[in-house]
Formats: structure tokens, sequence, C-alpha cells
């Protein structure tokens, strides 16, 4: 992973301003610009209880071209009724008039807590004065950044570089989300919040854009679980402005960007598990030969999202019946007896038995910051795998004490 920012791809701007919205005195609106409209694809949430600016956002992708994202965090707008549908059009509207392109070609994102009007006064003012300290620096991009974050401990980025043909693309990324992390997103759907922004400059048609974005969220934003709570507002926008004059006009060069795009958007993930609220360990679930995709990811999920798994992880202790038994639970195609069970290297428990292992040495494995689980099904060829994090009583305690 390179050293990338959110701007090194060629065409676009961005800022990150305190309007007041956070009680932290940090940024809190953020926009994300190019200069003109450009190709642009996302994913919204599935949860049937959905914010107002994923619905503007719905309706205002729905061309395949933007110009801007105008993002606030501390209140994410959802279960506002009519009055915050007026509010994320008008989110739109400002930024619109102050950047001087359509407010439909503007996608608005909120985050923070639910049930809470937007105070206007602020966002307007922070509109204003994002509007005004748009630049294309790396500070400008880590401004961006720190403009989408909530709960969050750090600021979540990734970039890639790669060659299509005799151009140099480049492709980044930045993104929040630290609770209320079980995102379940999609590009037409009939769960602090999970919020990734990406920027390219390859020239890629809106609807190829809208295909890999789709497939690379699937592999890694939907596979990545704090909580397992889908939120109002997930959101997952990618930007193309095709500055670099790179196409992708053979089935390779769409592969090459494809795997850049899984690369940024993996890194990504992976980051949003290691800052899950009160965790002290990324866990790596690897599903390998499941009877078919769907089980190994609903396996992996299970396994993942198992409250006593994830207490066993935080106390470093190896008690793999938790982790068969979720597995068990999973509803798919599983048998016992003909799986293999491996923590930290060591195999713990294969074909329905227990291996002896040394407790003590593998606890201390377990200590580690980084903690792989894998599970061999040999009932087909199907693998997945899912990030997640580890429960702690600091988890309970911020969860607590989100509201009040």
């Amino acid at each position: 992973m390179s050293k990338l920012h959110l701007l090194s791809p060629l065409g676009f701007r961005a800022s990150g301003v305190v309007a007041g919205i956070k009680t932290t005195g940090k940024c809190d609106v953020g926009i994300l610009t190019a200069a003109r409209p450009v190709s642009a694809a996302a994913v919204f949430t599935t949860n049937k209880v959905f914010a107002a600016p994923v619905q503007i956002g719905r309706e205002n992708i729905a061309g395949g071209k933007l110009q801007a994202v105008i993002v606030n965090a501390g209140n994410a707008n959802a279960c506002t009724g009519d009055q915050g549908m007026r509010d994320a059009r008008a989110m739109c509207a400002l930024t619109g008039a102050f950047l001087d392109c359509e407010p439909t070609k503007v996608l608005p994102s909120s985050t923070g807590i639910i049930g809470h009007m937007l105070p206007m006064d602020k966002i307007e003012k922070g509109i204003a004065d994002a509007a005004v300290a748009l630049g294309d620096s790396r500070q400008h991009s880590l401004d961006f950044a720190e403009a989408i974050l909530t709960t969050d401990l750090a600021r979540k980025a990734a970039g890639v570089e790669i060659k299509i043909g005799r151009q140099t693309v480049r492709l980044a990324g930045v993104c929040k989300g630290s609770g209320m992390i079980g995102p379940r997103m999609a590009l037409q759907p009939p769960h602090a919040t999970m919020l990734a922004y990406l920027s390219t400059d390859a020239a890629i048609p809106p609807r190829l854009l809208s295909r890999l974005l789709a497939g690379a969220s699937d592999r890694s934003f939907n596979a990545v679980t704090v909580d397992d709570h889908t939120s109002t507002n997930d959101t997952a926008v990618l930007l193309a402005s095709g500055a670099s004059g790179a196409k992708l006009d053979s089935p390779r060069a769409v592969r090459l960007f494809s795997d850049a795009l899984d690369e940024v958007c993996g890194s990504l993930a992976y980051q949003i598990a290691a800052d899950g609220e009160g965790a002290t360990k990324v866990v790596t679930i690897h599903v390998r030969s499941a009877a078919n995709l769907h089980a190994a990811r609903a396996i992996a999920r299970a396994i993942a999202n198992s409250p006593l798994v994830k207490c066993a992880m935080h106390g470093n202790d190896p008690n793999w019946g938790r982790i068969v038994s979720a597995a068990g639970l999973a509803g798919v195609a599983f048998d016992p007896d003909r799986c293999t069970l491996t923590l930290q290297k060591t195999i713990v428990f294969r074909n329905g038995r227990p291996l002896a292992f040394d407790a003590e040495k593998l606890s201390k494995a377990l200590a580690a910051k980084n903690v792989m689980i894998d599970l061999t099904c040999r009932l087909g060829e199907a693998e997945a795998t899912v990030w997640t994090c580890d429960l702690s009583k600091e988890y309970v305690t911020i969860n607590a004490d989100y509201h009040t």
C-alpha cells in the first residue's frame, strides 16, 4: 500500500472544517469535489430504516454522474421525517451554490446520533467555510478524513498506483467506522455508521464503475463487522475523474483496476475492524472449502459475530468449542466431522475431535494484535474472509454512554 492520499488522483479537491456539530471541537463538515460532473457510483445501506441523505443520495446517483460529496458528522439526520429530507436537499443546494453545480450532482452524507434534527445554522456556515477551504494537498485530504469521524480513534486511508497501458492511474480512499458496524450495502436496496469515499483518475463509464464498486464492497466493507448492526447511513462512493486519460478498454485493464480497488477497500475494511469501539485486536476469520460462497460467508460471519467468540478473543482464551459451535449454527451446510480448525497456525480441532495443544503457548499467541481463525470445511471449493475485533468492557462503556 502506497502513501497516496484521497487527493492524489488528479482532478479532485477537498476540505474539512469545524462547524460546531461535534462536541469535540474537531472538523465535522467536509466537501469532496471535482471541477465538473464525473462518473460516479455508490452503494448504500440495506437497512429498511435509512437516513434522509441516503434517500437523496440514491436519487442523485441515479444518473451516474456527481460533482461533489457533502458530509457532516455529529448528527445522522436519520428518523427525522420530512424535515430531515428538506435538510438533506438543502445541504445539496447550498453545496451546489458555492461550487456552481447542480444540487442533483451532489451526494449528501451524515453520521452521528439518530433522531436529532440537523442544526442547519451550523451546517450552512460549515458548508460555506468548507467551500472556501477547498484544496488538493495531503492536509486537505486529512481534514476531510477528520470531518467524517464520530467515535473513531483514528483516520482511515488507503491508496494505490497502477499502470494501465502507458498511463499511471491513482486510486485512493478514506473511510470511517468504529461502532454500529455490520454493513450490508447494495447498489439498489429493496447499520456510528460506515462511510467510505474513494477517488480515481481513471476514465470509467458509470455502469462499469457501479459493477466494480459493488463487487469490491461485497468483498470488503460487507465483510467487516464490529457489532453486526447495519447502520441507517452506510454509504460508499467512488468518483472517477478520467484526468489520467487511462481507459478500462480491455479485460486486462478492468482486472487490474478491480484488483487495485479490492486492495484499497480491503485495507479500509481492515482498518475499521482495527478501530472497532473498545477493540484491542483484529480477528480475521478465513473459511475454506465450504459448500458454496453463501455458506463460506455465513459461517465466517457467524463466528465473527458470536459474542462468546469475541469475548474469548479478548481474554486470549483458545476456546475452540465456541468457534465450531458458531459455525454449526450458521444455517448452512457444515459437518464438524470433516472440518479442521486452526488458531494462530495451531490446529486445535480436526474431524470431529479435539487435538492436543499447549494451551498456555496458544493463549500467548492469541494476545497478538492480529489473530487468525482458519476453518477448513472440506465440503466444496468456496472460501470467504471476514474481519472483526474482540469484545471488551470498553465497548460496553462507549455504547452505554453514547447518547447521554
